[in-house]
């Protein structure tokens, strides 16, 4: 009785989205644990600073250091950017550092040793970098799909974003290529920098890969002198719904139909055939759908 009270008052979706937040921060916590720290591997953000700091004062775990910076860049959003920094971002900036601190007293931090050595990648790097690659991107994306963040770098991004007219992504590049650099100039070794973009590069795949899905629908706009029959194509053969959409030539100031529609990306090859048979000279642009919802595609995500 009491736990369907409780579930009344709930928003729809609060519980996976706390479950998500927690399976993130775990996930992202063994990326870092088992492929990325053992080998000082640098992907920039906070846990990438803690990796260098932790290689100048050991004694202290790359989770605590990440905690004592995510604190203040968390102040100082909340302070700047107010309630856009919610509880959900405040939890998983502190539990991402429990779960990094637990998992490496409970395993140990030298490849050699951690689980009976069976993980020991030292002379397999790229592996490594893949690996935890995913592990992280897979982390960070299962956060983000709750509107939450893991703090840290993107904080940053989002000051810089404001007070330096940068943005966003620019921001977020900078910042972890300053981390890589300095990781450089501490540990020595240049080839951990290419080591780490692997990684960067890699989790940012995953991150979209989780966020989005597997295949991106794609939009099509497409001005043809046959836009009947294209239009014909489009609801009969592919069963598909579509827009015009009234526009004006910019040289010859002709009024023009142009049709807007959305289709997945396996269906993009056909349509370029039938507009190439139709009319060779048509225009059509493509452009990645990331996210679609409506009839005949996804459903509208629950409010979390």
């Amino acid at each position: 009785m009491v736990i369907q009270t409780i579930r009344r008052k709930l928003p729809r979706g609060w519980f996976k989205s706390w479950l998500s937040i927690v399976a993130g921060s775990l996930v992202l916590s063994a990326g870092f644990v088992l492929f990325i720290n053992p080998y000082q591997i640098v992907p920039g953000g906070v846990y990438g600073m803690g990796i260098v700091m932790h290689a100048l004062f050991p004694s202290i775990q790359v989770g605590t250091f990440g905690l004592m910076f995510d604190i203040p860049l968390l102040l100082i959003g909340i302070r700047v950017f107010g309630r856009i920094f919610g509880v959900k971002t405040v939890v998983a900036a502190f539990l991402i550092p429990i779960f990094m601190n637990t998992m490496t007293y409970l395993i140990g931090e030298d490849p050699a040793t951690m689980l009976g050595g069976h993980v020991n990648l030292a002379n397999d790097m790229m592996i490594a970098c893949i690996f935890g690659g995913v592990l992280v991107g897979a982390g960070v994306g299962l956060i983000i799909k709750t509107r939450a963040t893991s703090g840290g770098t993107d904080i940053v991004a989002m000051l810089l974003s404001r007070f330096a007219h940068m943005t966003f992504s620019k921001g977020i590049l900078l910042v972890d290529s300053l981390v890589v650099v300095f990781g450089l100039a501490v540990l020595g070794d240049w080839r951990l920098p290419l080591y780490s973009l692997i990684t960067i590069f890699v989790s940012s795949r995953v991150i979209d890969y989780v966020i989005d899905g597997a295949s991106y629908d794609k939009l099509l706009f497409i001005i043809s002198k046959k836009h009947e029959e294209i239009r014909r194509y489009i609801l009969e053969d592919m069963a598909r719904g579509g827009t015009y959409i009234k526009s004006t030539g910019l040289y010859t100031h002709q009024d023009k139909d142009m049709i807007f529609v959305v289709v997945s990306r396996r269906e993009v090859s056909s349509v370029q055939a039938m507009i190439r048979d139709l009319d060779p000279e048509a225009f059509v642009v493509v452009v990645n759908a990331y996210e679609t919802f409506g009839d005949g595609f996804k459903t509208f995500p629950e409010k979390i």
